[in-house]
């Protein structure tokens, strides 16, 4: 097994990328390492796999183990999608290098805190980090060639979503991963500015926030579950509570319904009731919450 995986840690695989090697851990997951990241296909339930990465393992690929990866960055469909994963990672390395971002100490005051460390990307472009969040500062000037419908005051863009609109302003100053990273982020979280700047109107599929806008419009007269439980009084059920159109919030009527546990499969957007199939509920609750209540 030991003399496989040594054979296997090699980078033909990977032309132009020399910090690549692909191979197999010891407890025979295919694995690949780039630079000091890790990378590792590993099963999850139901047949699927999804990717671990890890960080400056020093043994040989051949004596990796599955203990030495922590971090899930999503599912993989097979293993051609693992190293197309992985020669992306590479990619996204090289360019960055080339980009010469400078990392510089910091403790500038930022809305998401103190800064504990900056990454300059250019001129009034700067990343910094704080304890609990941070973002990108751009400079007045820089902040002027932000799209009018995508600006912030104050010139501060969160990491979490806002960063992706820097991106798309300073495409030069991002990898080509970045970029893909970026373009997904503005159709999912900034839909409608996405579409007024590409002058293209975003079909079904192609933006996860449009298509929850569209779902709970198309629903707003159904009763959409806000809240599940496995039935504790009705075996083969599952008890929910359902609102009209799904809404949360003080005075939204509930109400309960039974659904059979094998017909529960929650939706990207939500369970919707059918009333032809499931009746109103009135009997003893599972829910704490509604223990002693009245339908």
């Amino acid at each position: 097994m030991t003399s496989t995986a040594s054979q296997l840690e090699t980078n033909e695989e990977a032309p132009g990328f020399p910090e690549v090697s692909f191979g197999r851990s010891a407890d025979v997951l295919l694995v690949a390492r780039v630079g000091d990241t890790a990378f590792a296909m590993v099963p999850g339930g139901d047949g699927k796999h999804f990717l671990a990465t890890g960080w400056r393992i020093a043994r040989p690929i051949a004596e990796w183990r599955r203990d030495d990866f922590y971090g899930h960055a999503g599912q993989l469909a097979d293993e051609a999608t693992f190293r197309a994963k992985v020669l992306e990672q590479a990619e996204h390395r090289c360019e960055k290098f080339a980009l010469g971002r400078r990392e510089e100490r910091s403790s500038a005051s930022t809305p998401w805190g103190s800064s504990q460390g900056a990454t300059v990307y250019a001129d009034g472009v700067v990343l910094h980090s704080a304890a609990g969040h941070g973002g990108f500062l751009l400079s007045p000037g820089r902040d002027r060639k932000v799209h009018r419908s995508l600006r912030v005051d104050g010139g501060a863009y969160e990491d979490d979503e806002a960063w992706a609109i820097v991106a798309l302003t300073f495409p030069h100053l991002f990898t080509s991963f970045e970029r893909r990273c970026a373009n997904r982020t503005m159709k999912d979280s900034f839909q409608d500015a996405w579409e007024t700047i590409a002058g293209n109107v975003l079909g079904t599929g192609e933006s996860w926030r449009k298509d929850e806008r569209s779902f709970f419009d198309e629903h707003a007269d159904d009763w959409i579950v806000v809240s599940a439980i496995l039935s504790g009084h009705q075996s083969g059920f599952t008890e929910v509570i359902a609102t009209p159109g799904g809404k949360r919030g003080h005075g939204t009527e509930e109400r309960r319904f039974l659904v059979p546990s094998d017909e529960y499969r929650v939706g990207p957007f939500g369970f919707i009731i059918d009333p032809q199939r499931h009746a109103v509920y009135g009997g003893p609750s599972s829910f704490v919450s509604w223990q002693g209540r009245a339908v």
